[in-house]
């Protein structure tokens, strides 16, 4: 629960602390908001990639900009990875972030041989955060 909101986290992926899902699609990994994210972001209707397609990525490094109802945020790559792809449907209908996130919402794509969190390590990383989390929510962060 995030509050009085459930919220679901697929265990057919992996996860990364920066509130992303991956999962292996086809020869690549795909990669998305979780239902952790999207609740912190609130309604996403702005995406824009800050690099090319075909890229590699570090872990961390900003890769785009994403606006919501709360908030506009730096876009980081949550390992690191080569040959990023982009969900160009995104690009036309961002919405698909907050009414399909674990499908037709994914974010971007990519070949990487990174470690990543399985669903319960994952969870266990949001009891541990989720107090700051409220805080944050709440606007009560000084």
């Amino acid at each position: 629960m995030m509050g009085s909101y459930e919220a679901r986290f697929p265990t057919d992926r992996f996860y990364a602390l920066n509130h992303m899902w991956l999962k292996s699609f086809e020869d690549r990994i795909r990669v998305g908001f979780t239902a952790y994210s999207v609740r912190l972001l609130q309604d996403v209707y702005f995406l824009d990639w800050e690099v090319d397609a075909g890229v590699s990525v570090k872990q961390k490094q900003t890769i785009g900009e994403i606006e919501s109802s709360k908030a506009v945020s730096h876009l980081t790559a949550p390992i690191a990875g080569d040959d990023i792809q982009f969900n160009e449907a995104l690009l036309n209908d961002p919405s698909l972030i907050n009414t399909s996130g674990y499908e037709t919402g994914w974010l971007f794509s990519f070949k990487s041989s990174e470690e990543m969190l399985t669903a319960e390590q994952y969870v266990g990383h949001l009891e541990e955060v989720w107090k700051e989390t409220q805080r944050v929510i709440k606007g009560q962060v000084q």
